[in-house]
Protein backbone atom coordinates (compact mmCIF):
# COMPACT_ATOMS: atom_id res chain seq x y z
CA UNK A 1 0.00 0.00 0.00
CA UNK A 2 1.20 3.50 -0.85
CA UNK A 3 2.27 5.56 2.20
CA UNK A 4 1.82 9.33 2.11
CA UNK A 5 2.77 11.71 4.91
CA UNK A 6 0.76 14.95 5.03
CA UNK A 7 1.46 15.88 8.67
CA UNK A 8 4.65 17.92 8.47
CA UNK A 9 3.36 20.54 10.91
CA UNK A 10 3.36 17.86 13.60
CA UNK A 11 6.88 16.69 12.84
CA UNK A 12 9.19 15.94 9.93
CA UNK A 13 11.53 13.11 9.08
CA UNK A 14 15.16 13.81 9.90
CA UNK A 15 17.04 14.61 6.72
CA UNK A 16 19.74 11.97 5.97
CA UNK A 17 22.37 14.73 5.82
CA UNK A 18 21.32 15.84 9.30
CA UNK A 19 21.70 12.28 10.61
CA UNK A 20 25.13 12.05 9.01
CA UNK A 21 26.25 15.30 10.65
CA UNK A 22 25.02 14.11 14.06
CA UNK A 23 26.54 10.62 14.11
CA UNK A 24 30.14 11.50 15.11
CA UNK A 25 28.82 13.34 18.18
CA UNK A 26 27.34 10.17 19.62
CA UNK A 27 30.57 8.16 19.64
CA UNK A 28 33.70 9.92 18.37
CA UNK A 29 33.15 13.50 19.57
CA UNK A 30 31.24 12.78 22.77
CA UNK A 31 32.97 15.13 25.22
CA UNK A 32 31.10 17.38 27.63
CA UNK A 33 31.54 20.96 26.33
CA UNK A 34 32.02 22.16 29.90
CA UNK A 35 35.12 19.98 30.32
CA UNK A 36 38.52 21.63 29.83
CA UNK A 37 40.30 18.63 28.26
CA UNK A 38 40.56 18.09 24.52
CA UNK A 39 37.37 16.03 24.27
CA UNK A 40 35.38 18.83 25.87
CA UNK A 41 37.09 21.59 23.90
CA UNK A 42 36.28 19.78 20.65
CA UNK A 43 32.56 19.69 21.36
CA UNK A 44 32.62 23.25 22.75
CA UNK A 45 33.94 24.49 19.42
CA UNK A 46 31.23 22.57 17.57
CA UNK A 47 28.57 23.97 19.92
CA UNK A 48 29.59 27.56 19.30
CA UNK A 49 29.92 27.05 15.55
CA UNK A 50 26.35 25.73 15.54
CA UNK A 51 25.20 28.74 17.53
CA UNK A 52 26.86 31.05 14.99
CA UNK A 53 25.17 29.22 12.09
CA UNK A 54 21.70 29.50 13.63
CA UNK A 55 22.25 33.15 14.52
CA UNK A 56 23.38 34.02 11.00
CA UNK A 57 20.27 32.35 9.58
CA UNK A 58 17.96 34.76 11.43
CA UNK A 59 20.35 37.76 11.40
CA UNK A 60 20.85 37.70 15.16
CA UNK A 61 23.85 37.87 17.46
CA UNK A 62 25.20 34.46 18.42
CA UNK A 63 25.20 35.62 22.04
CA UNK A 64 21.40 35.94 21.85
CA UNK A 65 20.79 32.31 20.81
CA UNK A 66 20.12 29.83 23.62
CA UNK A 67 19.58 26.10 23.07
CA UNK A 68 16.66 24.37 24.80
CA UNK A 69 14.90 21.00 24.57
CA UNK A 70 12.32 22.32 22.10
CA UNK A 71 9.56 24.82 21.42
CA UNK A 72 7.59 24.05 24.58
CA UNK A 73 10.52 24.70 26.88
CA UNK A 74 11.37 27.86 24.95
CA UNK A 75 7.80 29.15 25.36
CA UNK A 76 7.86 28.36 29.08
CA UNK A 77 11.24 30.00 29.62
CA UNK A 78 10.22 33.13 27.69
CA UNK A 79 6.82 33.61 29.32
CA UNK A 80 7.47 32.45 32.87
CA UNK A 81 10.96 33.91 32.86
CA UNK A 82 9.65 37.34 31.85
CA UNK A 83 6.68 37.16 34.23
CA UNK A 84 8.78 36.30 37.27
CA UNK A 85 11.49 38.80 36.40
CA UNK A 86 9.04 41.67 35.90
CA UNK A 87 6.40 40.86 38.54
CA UNK A 88 7.38 43.92 40.58
CA UNK A 89 6.58 46.13 37.57
CA UNK A 90 3.26 44.54 36.64
CA UNK A 91 1.33 41.30 36.31
CA UNK A 92 -0.62 41.64 33.06
CA UNK A 93 0.15 39.43 30.04
CA UNK A 94 -1.53 39.64 26.63
CA UNK A 95 -1.80 36.63 24.35
CA UNK A 96 -4.43 35.16 22.01
CA UNK A 97 -6.99 32.36 22.04
CA UNK A 98 -5.33 30.66 19.05
CA UNK A 99 -1.88 30.14 20.57
CA UNK A 100 -0.29 26.73 20.91
CA UNK A 101 -1.02 25.04 24.23
CA UNK A 102 2.62 25.53 25.22
CA UNK A 103 1.73 29.22 25.50
CA UNK A 104 -1.89 28.92 26.67
CA UNK A 105 -1.22 26.40 29.42
CA UNK A 106 1.81 28.37 30.60
CA UNK A 107 -0.36 31.47 30.89
CA UNK A 108 -3.05 29.48 32.69
CA UNK A 109 -0.44 28.33 35.22
CA UNK A 110 0.65 31.94 35.76
CA UNK A 111 -2.96 32.98 36.21
CA UNK A 112 -3.17 30.54 39.12
CA UNK A 113 -0.25 32.43 40.66
CA UNK A 114 -2.02 35.79 40.46
CA UNK A 115 -1.01 37.04 37.04
CA UNK A 116 -3.70 38.64 34.87
CA UNK A 117 -4.06 37.14 31.40
CA UNK A 118 -5.90 38.73 28.47
CA UNK A 119 -6.81 36.30 25.67
CA UNK A 120 -7.47 38.14 22.42
CA UNK A 121 -9.96 36.92 19.83
CA UNK A 122 -8.70 36.52 16.26
CA UNK A 123 -10.79 37.41 13.23
CA UNK A 124 -12.59 34.76 11.19
CA UNK A 125 -9.34 33.89 9.39
CA UNK A 126 -7.35 33.44 12.59
CA UNK A 127 -5.49 36.75 12.36
CA UNK A 128 -4.69 38.57 15.61
CA UNK A 129 -4.91 42.25 14.74
CA UNK A 130 -2.45 44.84 16.08
CA UNK A 131 -5.35 47.16 16.96
CA UNK A 132 -6.74 44.53 19.33
CA UNK A 133 -3.34 44.13 20.96
CA UNK A 134 -2.94 47.87 21.45
CA UNK A 135 -6.43 48.23 22.89
CA UNK A 136 -5.72 45.49 25.45
CA UNK A 137 -2.56 47.14 26.84
CA UNK A 138 -2.78 48.39 30.43
CA UNK A 139 -0.43 50.27 32.71
CA UNK A 140 0.60 46.96 34.30
CA UNK A 141 1.20 45.03 31.04
CA UNK A 142 4.63 43.41 31.08
CA UNK A 143 4.52 40.92 28.18
CA UNK A 144 2.78 40.34 24.85
CA UNK A 145 2.99 36.85 23.31
CA UNK A 146 1.51 36.36 19.82
CA UNK A 147 2.50 33.47 17.56
CA UNK A 148 4.05 34.17 14.16
CA UNK A 149 1.85 31.66 12.31
CA UNK A 150 -0.80 29.31 13.58
CA UNK A 151 0.06 25.63 13.72
CA UNK A 152 -3.44 24.43 12.82
CA UNK A 153 -4.62 26.74 10.03
CA UNK A 154 -1.31 28.29 8.95
CA UNK A 155 -2.51 31.91 9.20
CA UNK A 156 0.37 34.37 9.46
CA UNK A 157 0.12 37.17 12.03
CA UNK A 158 1.44 40.73 11.51
CA UNK A 159 4.10 40.34 14.19
CA UNK A 160 6.19 43.28 12.97
CA UNK A 161 3.34 45.72 13.67
CA UNK A 162 2.51 44.03 16.96
CA UNK A 163 6.17 44.19 17.96
CA UNK A 164 6.31 47.88 17.09
CA UNK A 165 3.35 48.55 19.36
CA UNK A 166 4.98 46.61 22.20
CA UNK A 167 8.28 48.39 21.67
CA UNK A 168 6.64 51.82 21.68
CA UNK A 169 5.05 51.01 25.05
CA UNK A 170 8.19 49.53 26.57
CA UNK A 171 6.60 46.05 26.78
CA UNK A 172 8.43 42.79 26.04
CA UNK A 173 7.24 40.99 22.92
CA UNK A 174 7.51 37.21 22.53
CA UNK A 175 6.56 35.22 19.44
CA UNK A 176 6.25 31.47 19.02
CA UNK A 177 7.93 30.95 15.65
CA UNK A 178 7.97 27.16 15.75
CA UNK A 179 5.94 26.93 12.54
CA UNK A 180 7.73 29.72 10.64
CA UNK A 181 11.41 29.20 11.41
CA UNK A 182 12.93 27.95 8.18
CA UNK A 183 9.69 28.56 6.29
CA UNK A 184 9.44 32.36 6.32
CA UNK A 185 12.27 34.93 6.25
CA UNK A 186 13.20 36.11 9.75
CA UNK A 187 15.53 39.08 10.21
CA UNK A 188 15.91 39.68 13.92
CA UNK A 189 18.21 42.63 13.35
CA UNK A 190 15.15 44.50 12.05
CA UNK A 191 12.10 42.80 13.57
CA UNK A 192 11.01 44.29 16.95
CA UNK A 193 11.05 40.91 18.72
CA UNK A 194 12.50 40.45 22.20
CA UNK A 195 11.93 36.72 22.60
CA UNK A 196 11.38 34.02 19.96
CA UNK A 197 10.78 30.28 20.32
CA UNK A 198 11.96 27.71 17.76
CA UNK A 199 11.88 23.91 17.44
CA UNK A 200 14.23 21.70 15.43
CA UNK A 201 11.93 18.86 14.40
CA UNK A 202 9.68 21.01 12.19
CA UNK A 203 12.48 21.60 9.67
CA UNK A 204 13.84 18.06 9.17
CA UNK A 205 16.03 18.27 12.23
CA UNK A 206 15.95 16.03 15.33
CA UNK A 207 13.39 16.10 18.12
CA UNK A 208 14.41 17.28 21.56
CA UNK A 209 16.21 20.43 20.46
CA UNK A 210 14.99 24.01 20.26
CA UNK A 211 16.06 27.62 20.53
CA UNK A 212 15.05 30.63 22.53
CA UNK A 213 16.23 33.91 21.08
CA UNK A 214 16.67 36.51 23.82
CA UNK A 215 17.45 40.02 22.65
CA UNK A 216 20.46 41.65 24.32
CA UNK A 217 19.45 43.38 27.53
CA UNK A 218 16.32 41.30 28.18
CA UNK A 219 16.36 39.76 31.64
CA UNK A 220 14.54 36.52 32.43
CA UNK A 221 14.21 34.70 35.73
CA UNK A 222 16.02 31.36 35.61
CA UNK A 223 13.68 28.34 35.56
CA UNK A 224 16.24 25.51 35.38
CA UNK A 225 18.83 25.55 38.16
CA UNK A 226 22.10 23.69 38.18
CA UNK A 227 25.33 24.51 36.39
CA UNK A 228 26.15 27.64 34.42
CA UNK A 229 25.24 26.22 31.01
CA UNK A 230 23.98 28.48 28.22
CA UNK A 231 25.45 31.49 29.99
CA UNK A 232 23.39 30.83 33.13
CA UNK A 233 20.10 30.95 31.22
CA UNK A 234 19.36 27.21 31.09
CA UNK A 235 21.16 24.70 33.32
CA UNK A 236 21.91 21.21 32.01
CA UNK A 237 24.52 19.63 29.76
CA UNK A 238 23.83 20.68 26.20
CA UNK A 239 22.35 18.19 23.73
CA UNK A 240 25.33 18.33 21.38
CA UNK A 241 24.10 15.81 18.75
CA UNK A 242 20.75 17.62 18.65
CA UNK A 243 22.39 21.03 18.35
CA UNK A 244 24.64 19.81 15.53
CA UNK A 245 21.59 18.33 13.81
CA UNK A 246 19.65 21.57 14.14
CA UNK A 247 22.53 23.57 12.70
CA UNK A 248 22.75 21.19 9.74
CA UNK A 249 18.99 21.42 9.19
CA UNK A 250 19.33 25.22 9.19
CA UNK A 251 22.14 24.99 6.63
CA UNK A 252 19.95 22.87 4.35
CA UNK A 253 16.98 25.22 4.75
CA UNK A 254 19.22 28.14 3.82
CA UNK A 255 20.32 26.36 0.65
CA UNK A 256 16.89 25.15 -0.42
CA UNK A 257 14.48 27.63 1.17
CA UNK A 258 13.00 29.24 -1.96
CA UNK A 259 12.90 26.13 -4.13
CA UNK A 260 11.25 23.97 -1.45
CA UNK A 261 8.67 26.61 -0.52
CA UNK A 262 7.64 27.01 -4.15
CA UNK A 263 7.38 23.23 -4.56
CA UNK A 264 5.28 22.83 -1.39
CA UNK A 265 2.95 25.72 -2.24
CA UNK A 266 2.39 24.34 -5.74
CA UNK A 267 1.39 20.96 -4.33
CA UNK A 268 -0.80 22.56 -1.63
CA UNK A 269 -2.64 24.63 -4.24
CA UNK A 270 -3.08 21.59 -6.47
CA UNK A 271 -4.60 19.67 -3.57
CA UNK A 272 -6.86 22.58 -2.56
CA UNK A 273 -8.10 23.24 -6.08
CA UNK A 274 -8.94 19.63 -6.76
CA UNK A 275 -10.73 19.18 -3.44
CA UNK A 276 -12.73 22.32 -4.18
CA UNK A 277 -13.82 20.82 -7.52
CA UNK A 278 -14.25 17.18 -6.54
CA UNK A 279 -15.43 17.21 -2.92
CA UNK A 280 -18.61 19.22 -2.24
CA UNK A 281 -19.09 21.11 1.02
CA UNK A 282 -15.41 21.34 1.89
CA UNK A 283 -14.71 24.66 3.63
CA UNK A 284 -11.28 26.29 3.95
CA UNK A 285 -10.23 27.33 7.45
CA UNK A 286 -7.66 30.09 7.83
CA UNK A 287 -6.60 32.97 5.66
CA UNK A 288 -6.85 32.21 1.92
CA UNK A 289 -3.59 34.04 1.15
CA UNK A 290 -1.71 35.00 4.33
CA UNK A 291 -0.84 31.47 5.38
CA UNK A 292 2.10 29.09 5.33
CA UNK A 293 2.87 27.38 2.03
CA UNK A 294 2.21 23.84 3.22
CA UNK A 295 -0.98 24.29 5.26
CA UNK A 296 -4.45 23.24 4.15
CA UNK A 297 -7.08 23.03 6.90
CA UNK A 298 -10.56 22.05 5.72
CA UNK A 299 -13.91 21.29 7.31
CA UNK A 300 -15.83 18.53 5.53
CA UNK A 301 -19.45 19.22 6.37
CA UNK A 302 -21.54 16.28 7.49
CA UNK A 303 -18.81 13.97 8.83
CA UNK A 304 -16.56 13.59 11.85
CA UNK A 305 -12.97 14.60 11.18
CA UNK A 306 -11.69 11.69 13.26
CA UNK A 307 -13.56 9.19 11.09
CA UNK A 308 -12.11 10.78 7.98
CA UNK A 309 -8.58 10.66 9.40
CA UNK A 310 -8.88 7.00 10.30
CA UNK A 311 -10.28 6.15 6.87
CA UNK A 312 -7.44 8.00 5.15
CA UNK A 313 -4.92 6.24 7.38
CA UNK A 314 -6.28 2.86 6.34
CA UNK A 315 -5.43 3.90 2.77
CA UNK A 316 -1.91 4.97 3.76
CA UNK A 317 -2.52 8.73 3.99
CA UNK A 318 -1.46 10.50 7.20
CA UNK A 319 -3.07 13.84 8.05
CA UNK A 320 -4.21 15.33 11.37
CA UNK A 321 -7.04 17.06 13.15
CA UNK A 322 -4.89 20.00 14.23
CA UNK A 323 -2.17 20.26 16.83
CA UNK A 324 -0.17 17.07 17.37
CA UNK A 325 -0.07 17.90 21.08
CA UNK A 326 -3.84 17.41 21.38
CA UNK A 327 -4.16 14.18 19.38
CA UNK A 328 -6.67 11.83 20.90
CA UNK A 329 -8.85 14.68 22.15
CA UNK A 330 -12.50 14.54 21.13
CA UNK A 331 -12.96 18.24 21.77
CA UNK A 332 -13.20 20.54 18.74
CA UNK A 333 -10.14 22.64 17.94
CA UNK A 334 -9.74 25.63 20.26
CA UNK A 335 -8.28 27.51 17.30
CA UNK A 336 -11.32 26.99 15.07
CA UNK A 337 -13.74 27.79 17.90
CA UNK A 338 -11.88 31.04 18.58
CA UNK A 339 -12.21 31.89 14.88
CA UNK A 340 -15.98 31.54 15.18
CA UNK A 341 -16.33 28.14 13.52
CA UNK A 342 -19.33 26.25 14.89
CA UNK A 343 -18.43 23.23 17.06
CA UNK A 344 -19.97 20.66 14.70
CA UNK A 345 -18.04 22.12 11.78
CA UNK A 346 -14.85 22.34 13.82
CA UNK A 347 -15.17 18.63 14.60
CA UNK A 348 -15.31 17.91 10.87
CA UNK A 349 -11.98 19.58 10.15
CA UNK A 350 -8.65 18.01 9.21
CA UNK A 351 -5.25 19.48 8.43
CA UNK A 352 -3.06 18.51 5.51
CA UNK A 353 0.47 19.85 5.97
CA UNK A 354 2.80 19.17 3.07
CA UNK A 355 6.57 18.84 3.01
CA UNK A 356 9.55 18.91 0.69
CA UNK A 357 9.41 15.21 -0.18
CA UNK A 358 5.75 15.15 -1.19
CA UNK A 359 4.99 14.77 -4.90
CA UNK A 360 2.21 15.40 -7.40
CA UNK A 361 1.61 11.66 -7.34
CA UNK A 362 0.88 11.92 -3.60
CA UNK A 363 -1.74 14.59 -4.27
CA UNK A 364 -3.28 12.65 -7.14
CA UNK A 365 -3.48 9.44 -5.08
CA UNK A 366 -5.14 11.35 -2.25
CA UNK A 367 -7.75 12.70 -4.65
CA UNK A 368 -8.43 9.19 -5.92
CA UNK A 369 -9.25 8.15 -2.36
CA UNK A 370 -10.71 11.20 -0.63
CA UNK A 371 -13.98 11.82 -2.54
CA UNK A 372 -15.14 8.22 -2.12
CA UNK A 373 -14.35 8.22 1.61
CA UNK A 374 -16.20 11.51 2.16
CA UNK A 375 -19.24 10.26 0.24
CA UNK A 376 -19.30 6.99 2.19
CA UNK A 377 -18.94 8.67 5.57
CA UNK A 378 -21.65 11.21 4.78
CA UNK A 379 -24.03 8.42 3.82
CA UNK A 380 -23.45 6.83 7.23
CA UNK A 381 -23.51 10.04 9.27
CA UNK A 382 -26.36 11.62 11.22
CA UNK A 383 -24.58 14.99 11.02
CA UNK A 384 -26.16 17.53 8.70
Amino acid sequence: MKKIYFDHSATTSVDPQVVEAMLPFFHEKFGNPSSIHSFGRETKVALEEAREAVAEFVKARAADIYFTSGGTESDNLAIKGAAYELKNKGNHIITSKVEHHAVLHTCEALEQEGFEITLLNPDKYGVVHPEAVEKAIKSNTILISIMHANNEVGTINPIEKIGEIAQSKGILFHTDAVQTFGKLPLNLSKLPIDLMSVSGHKIYGPKGIGILYIRKGVKLAQLMHGGGHERNRRAGTENIPGIIGLAKAVELRKQNFKKENEHIKKLRDRLAERIDKEVPRAILNGHPEKRLAGHLNLSFQGIEGEALLLSLDLKGIAASSGSACTSGSIDPSHVLLAMGVKPELARSSIRFSLGKDNTEADVDYTLEILPEIVTRLRSMSAIE
